[in-house]
């Protein structure tokens, strides 16, 4: 090979590594940014949360589309923030929520403007027995277990990494005392087109019909393929 060939592979070889360490920088970034939005919400601070959207972010849980930044307040601050802290946004006294974002699996694109991740969470939550504040009063269980997947959308804006849309999925959830093997069908009740917004102040801007929840089951489709088959999956039922 020529000097000058020789060269200009060099500088490729540089370019495509460039790239490579960019990609995995990237990744780095969307699972930062994931872990701090499930540190954030575990402890109530839910103007925090709303500060890791785009403007144009979506919220997609229990059948809810929270949509834009309106939206994503609206489940966050005005649901959420009201129901567990009664509005003061911050830990209160006697509330528990841990939910560890594990199992990640991130892709960027390759244009690195984009990215795609699947989480898994399992989360413990409960009140106090000596708690009298709003999430003792809000009909929560004292106890529970849950676990749900995340398969989120993210997006790069003026070199910041965001989140693009949020969705995620309860699998089931379980009373302490009891386990999962007692779970009532429809022991969380879904959001449906009685709650949408502005009829429901805090409500969704619209329905997604698909999710469901323990007992039923079904598979959260993957955003990739499988790694070694290089196929995707689909539902063949």
């Amino acid at each position: 090979m020529k000097k000058p060939d020789r060269l200009q592979a060099l500088e490729q070889k540089v370019r495509d590594l460039g790239t490579q360490v960019g990609i995995l920088e990237d990744e780095q970034a969307v699972r930062k940014l994931q872990f701090s939005y499930g540190y954030y919400l575990d402890k109530c601070l839910y103007d925090e949360v709303v500060g890791l959207f785009a403007k144009t972010g979506e919220v997609r849980f229990m059948r809810g589309v929270f949509r834009n930044r309106a939206g994503v307040k609206r489940l966050y601050i005005g649901r959420f923030g009201k129901n567990f802290t009664g509005g003061t946004l911050r830990p209160v006294f006697g509330f528990l929520l841990d939910h560890p974002q594990l199992q990640d699996i991130v892709h960027v694109a390759p244009d690195r403007k984009t990215a795609r991740g699947r989480f898994r969470s399992f989360m413990q939550a409960g009140v106090h027995e000596s708690a009298t504040g709003p999430a003792a009063g809000g009909g929560l269980p004292r106890q529970w277990w849950e676990g749900g997947i995340y398969e989120n959308e993210y997006v790069k804006e003026r070199g910041v990494w965001k989140i693009k849309v949020l969705h995620y999925r309860p699998v089931y959830h379980a009373t302490f005392e009891h386990g999962w093997t007692y779970t009532k069908p429809n022991y969380v009740p879904f959001f449906n087109k009685k709650d949408l917004f502005p009829k429901n102040p805090i409500g969704p801007d619209a329905i997604d019909p698909k999710p469901v929840l323990w007992p039923d089951v079904d598979v959260v489709a993957f955003h990739y393929p499988n790694p070694v088959t290089g196929k995707k999956w689909r539902d063949r039922r």
